[in-house]
């Protein structure tokens, strides 16, 4: 299954062989693995908890990578995505896209990344030490996302 939501932790090299087993086209792997931060916006953060909407999460997130499929040559992807509660050095999110070369895997790989932080629905809320505080998304997020916009989702 290319989406996983999931309050577990996962083994990032065994997902990567698990997408590789079998499939000798594959000469680029790329990665991008999101973890959780003790510092955010100049506090201090204890923890973190993620909150998503079942069922219009997976969708969105297929969508997604959907796109990504049709915009670059690329063979198959993993979106991971940790919810419940998280600490500090915890992982939250692992991007995976396959293909022969890697500027494809790059690409797409960056793009799925730009859109699950400002068009998945998932919600964050940080345990600071002056209490709870719910996270909007950055303007540089949105920037990231809209360079995408020629063909976006």
């Amino acid at each position: 299954m290319p989406i996983r939501i999931q309050e577990k932790d996962f083994d990032i090299s065994a997902e990567i062989a698990a997408l590789r087993k079998g499939d000798p086209r594959v000469g680029a792997v790329v990665t991008f693995l999101g973890a959780v931060r003790d510092m955010n916006d100049g506090s201090q953060v204890k923890g973190m908890t993620l909150e998503h909407y079942p069922g219009m999460t997976e969708k969105a997130l297929q969508e997604i990578l959907d796109q990504a499929q049709a915009r670059w040559d690329i063979y198959q992807t993993l979106v991971i995505h940790r919810v419940g509660p998280l600490l500090p050095e915890d992982q939250i999110v692992l991007v995976v896209a396959t293909s022969a070369h890697r500027g494809e895997a790059f690409a797409a790989c960056e793009f799925i990344m730009d859109y699950l932080k400002t068009a998945a629905p998932f919600w964050k809320k940080e345990d600071t030490p002056a209490g709870a505080r719910w996270v909007d998304a950055r303007v540089t997020d949105d920037a990231a996302m809209a360079r995408w916009s020629k063909k976006s989702i």
